[in-house]
């Protein structure tokens, strides 16, 4: 059952056409209340990430949310050109002329943002973040006590039993910072991964969001479908079940509709470790055997657990996202 009060969320994000769709997915959705974004590298570089958020949303109408730019780098890991072959190289399917807009970034870091706003309403905010995770495992440095400030986080990275997307193991968010990773997976917030298990189970139909922009024929959709079908070319390239009917795996709009639809998951608790180097590097390496005392090193009993996303309800997310989309939620262009 969808939440009848809003949830206050801030959104850490690497737009990223994915990334896109989820935000209008939360921009849309009348129990979810966008308090800011948050960015980060990761799909684009993060200047790009903020040019991004404060494009997307203004098309949106909604342009006075705060955006900040966040890490640059990651922690220890040596850092990967953005993936422009899957996401155009400006993070929205190079969308070529963009209209003017005026709207500029907080000039608070990202991980500054994150901690001031906890602070402001202890309790209240739930972090969506859908990218590498160095500004959440910074905002944990600034201020310790975060676990108990924010309602949750969720997050959309890393897999258990789907093979990985950048290597046999690793998804791409989590491999990116993988040391981040770690911090975040063992601080002790209540934190809920939705990773490739499930991700990987819901396509989005490219038909589906020219229905959309078809409906609303508004800047914002339209720019949406125009992503969308250079993200899909990647994806139905990629993958042979994709390929007679272009569509794209919606993986960071998964976040939001678990959010939002908790009930459309099916969700195992472990520890949850993050591989920071070798051949598994960023391998989310969950222990779903917790009876067994294992003698390595990095599994006692003191190391908190992850809810983690295992099955999902496909159509029944596909609904929510359509249904949300298709309903009265853009400003007059």
């Amino acid at each position: 059952m969808t939440s009848t009060k809003p949830h206050k969320v801030i959104y850490d994000t690497d737009p990223g056409v994915d990334d896109a769709m989820a935000l209008y997915f939360a921009l849309a959705h009348p129990a979810i209340d966008m308090v800011g974004i948050t960015t980060t590298f990761g799909n684009v570089s993060v200047e790009q990430a903020a040019t991004n958020a404060l494009y997307l949303t203004t098309i949106a109408g909604r342009p006075g949310i705060p955006v900040t730019r966040g890490v640059k780098t990651p922690w220890v890991k040596h850092p990967e050109a953005p993936p422009a072959f899957i996401h155009g190289a400006d993070g929205l399917g190079n969308l070529g002329s963009r209209v003017a807009t005026h709207n500029q970034v907080d000039p608070r870091s990202s991980a500054q943002f994150i901690v001031d706003t906890a602070r402001a309403h202890p309790g209240e905010i739930t972090l969506v973040a859908v990218g590498p995770l160095g500004n959440l495992s910074l905002a944990l440095k600034l201020e310790p006590t975060l676990p108990t400030l924010l309602r949750e986080v969720i997050i959309m990275g890393g897999t258990v039993l789907e093979p990985g997307n950048v290597s046999p193991v690793a998804e791409a968010n989590i491999w990116n910072d993988p040391h981040a990773a770690d911090s975040v997976f063992t601080a002790g917030w209540k934190l809920t991964m939705v990773g490739l298990d499930v991700t990987h189970r819901v396509i989005t139909e490219l038909s589906l969001f020219k229905k959309i922009a078809d409906h609303h024929d508004h800047l914002a959709t339209t720019t949406l479908h125009q992503a969308v079908e250079f993200y899909s070319r990647f994806y139905s390239g990629l993958h042979k079940h994709l390929y007679k009917t272009p569509g794209c795996f919606a993986h960071d709009l998964l976040a939001f509709i678990y959010l939002v639809n908790s009930e459309l998951f099916t969700l195992e608790t472990g520890r949850v470790r993050v591989a920071t180097d070798g051949l598994a590097q960023g391998q989310t390496i969950m222990n779903r055997r917790d009876y067994i005392n294992y003698p390595q090193e990095g599994w006692d009993k003191e190391k908190p657990h992850t809810q983690v996303c295992m099955a999902v309800d496909a159509p029944g997310c596909l609904k929510v996202f359509e249904n949300t989309l298709m309903s009265n939620w853009l400003a007059e262009n």
